[in-house]
């Protein structure tokens, strides 16, 4: 498919390129998440956001980076099993601002499935990665209460 607005654009900045999250399944051993984050650096890839959930058997590993073209490939050259989706990078303004995105998205019905934080704030101010059933709803919802969406534009180095 080769609409605009499909996977490398969001829906109110059409041409901007959608924030990229990987889920990573990997094995629960020890040393697997510094020989992973070795890797990366390896071929000058960066951690933008990290959710580590640890299991008995295995780990999820949710990763924002900064060039998902390059992770992709590298994952898919190393064996490593993940799947890949976009997620909404949303900027703080301050305190209330948290309240006004769960308000935004509770008023569009929007259900929230996880949050996380980034690591690198391209505006000095916070950003949080948020996961959700509609996100181009959601966007709408979230930009119509003057809250900014960053693209993966933003957080190119």
């Amino acid at each position: 498919m080769s609409d605009v607005t499909s996977e490398n654009s969001t829906l109110k900045n059409p041409g901007k390129e959608v924030v990229r999250q990987f889920v990573i399944y990997a094995e629960n051993k020890v040393g697997w998440l510094n020989d992973f984050v070795s890797m990366l650096k390896e071929v000058d890839v960066h951690i933008l956001a990290i959710s580590v959930l640890d299991t008995t058997d295995s780990a999820v590993i949710r990763v924002v980076p900064d060039y998902p073209k390059v992770l992709a490939r590298l994952l898919k050259s190393q064996s490593i099993s993940f799947t890949e989706r976009s997620v909404l990078a949303v900027e703080l303004q301050n305190e209330n601002s948290l309240q006004m995105m769960t308000h935004s998205l509770l008023g569009a019905e929007i259900n929230i499935h996880y949050v996380y934080p980034f690591l690198h704030q391209p505006n000095g101010k916070p950003v949080l990665i948020i996961a959700m059933e509609d996100e181009d709803i959601a966007e709408e919802a979230l930009m119509k209460n003057q809250l900014k969406i960053l693209s993966q534009d933003d957080f190119a180095r």
